[in-house]
């Protein structure tokens, strides 16, 4: 199993290099974007991860599918937590973002819960904008530009924070350890 890099590790504190465009189709990064998938489907609790979270400083993030099941945004509202990877079925595929780039964001902000697979077991509260567009390639070396509201809006940019060396907790309010229930 691949391992979750956690805080002290200095990677994450590093600003990560880009992907040449012409590396995006390699096998190396293949085996990179693979290794990032099995990262964050090992946490039940995971919605997204950065490379620099498995220990390589390169300008990926991948975005669970799970993000986008309608199931999933269903449990948040009704339960008011992330329902397990275990409790869904997941229909899409992850999202993978190379070299992402801001095209948009919002001046609107609100502050949502936040937690990170890279500083375990902190939660907090962070505000960020509520709408953002990025532009970035995906692992076909295809640019696009991929637009998000609320919680994806959210994880834009906690991901790309984690590729430019910032972690949420430079950036959180409320920071505590979760409960064993809040962990679920």
């Amino acid at each position: 199993m691949i391992e979750i890099i956690q805080n002290g590790n200095p990677i994450l504190r590093k600003k990560a290099k880009e992907v040449l465009i012409a590396d995006i189709t390699k096998t190396t990064i293949k085996k990179i974007i693979s290794q990032m998938s099995e990262a964050l489907h090992s946490q039940d609790d995971g919605v997204a991860i950065a490379a620099p979270q498995i220990g390589v400083s390169l300008r990926i993030f991948l975005v669970s599918g799970k993000v986008f099941e309608e199931d999933f945004e269903r449990g948040k509202k009704l339960e008011n937590h992330q329902p397990t990877t275990k409790s869904l079925k997941i229909n899409y595929p992850d999202l993978v973002f190379i070299n992402p780039v801001f095209k948009k964001i919002s001046k609107d902000r609100k502050f949502l819960a936040e937690g990170c697979l890279s500083v375990r077991p902190v939660y907090g509260k962070v505000r960020r904008a509520t709408r953002a567009t990025v532009e970035a390639y995906d692992q076909y070396g295809k640019k696009f530009t991929k637009s998000g509201t609320g919680l994806l809006a959210h994880i834009f940019q906690h991901e790309t924070d984690h590729l430019d060396g910032i972690l949420f907790i430079d950036k959180a309010k409320d920071l505590h350890e979760a409960t064993e229930d809040e962990y679920k």
